[in-house]
């Protein structure tokens, strides 16, 4: 393991997001098939407020109650019409696991209503 909060898991060969579709169930998306992750800033209607699900058909965010106090977030482009929208609890550290593996990460932007 190379990552791991309470939602989110960053291993060698997979992201794993727990409470995505449904709290309790686990979105695996393979590390090989991630296209982009882009780090946000959020906002109160810009995933802040957005504890799970969405208002935006284009990303989903997982269930996380601590997301109205974070103020970083990651979008992750694995090729899908529906983006993951994640917020780390460790921020830095995630990012660290993700370019440790190959995947480049841009920063910057507001993040999406959501």
């Amino acid at each position: 393991m190379v990552y791991q909060d309470g939602a989110i898991r960053v291993t060698d060969d997979a992201l794993t997001i727990k409470g995505y579709y449904f709290p309790g169930i686990v979105k695996r998306v393979p590390l090989a098939a991630i296209r982009s992750v882009r780090r946000t800033d959020t906002r109160a209607l810009r995933g802040r407020g957005r504890i799970w699900g969405t208002a935006n058909l284009g990303y989903w965010a997982n269930f996380d109650p601590k997301r109205p106090r974070k103020t970083i977030a990651f979008l992750v482009d694995a090729g899908k019409a529906v983006k993951p929208f994640i917020t780390p609890d460790d921020p830095a550290a995630f990012e660290a696991a993700l370019r440790e593996r190959g995947i480049e990460i841009t920063v910057g932007g507001t993040a999406p209503m959501i």
